[in-house]
């Protein structure tokens, strides 16, 4: 088995996690098409990843949060941390979304939300977001 697809897979979903642009979807849409490799174990890859890259934005937010602790935020970090504060950990099961995620788990890190309570919703949002789109492009 070729790992080399599965290396750049897992480097894709973290780098689409952690405050840079990436295309991890397309490529697990390529691979699958491929089907050089098990979906559970390109779902798996993708998830990894990703889910690494957000604990690892959530990291930085809380360096950021211990560093700069009264820093102004911009109006979109401001609405991340309204809508955690009110709603607390599990808004991080949408950290898979596009624009908001990222900073949602940034702004998680900054308030010190439970690491491992914030580590469970964010694997839960991001591995979720790989199996609905496998299953919605296999269409199994």
């Amino acid at each position: 088995m070729d790992l080399l697809p599965l290396w750049g897979l897992f480097s894709s979903g973290f780098i689409a996690s952690t405050l840079l642009p990436g295309g991890s979807e397309l490529l697990l849409l390529y691979l699958l098409e491929q089907a050089q490799h098990p979906v559970w174990l390109l779902v798996l890859t993708a998830g990894a990843g990703n889910s690494l890259g957000g604990l690892v934005t959530w990291g930085m937010g809380y360096w950021l949060g211990r560093r700069f602790p009264s820093r102004p935020l911009k109006p979109r970090q401001q609405q991340a941390l309204n809508w955690l504060q009110r709603h607390g950990s599990p808004v991080l099961l949408l950290s898979w979304l596009p624009l908001i995620g990222d900073p949602l788990c940034l702004i998680s890190g900054w308030l010190r939300q439970p690491f491992w309570l914030c580590a469970l919703m964010i694997v839960a949002g991001k591995l979720g977001r790989y199996l609905l789109l496998s299953w919605a492009y296999l269409g199994l």
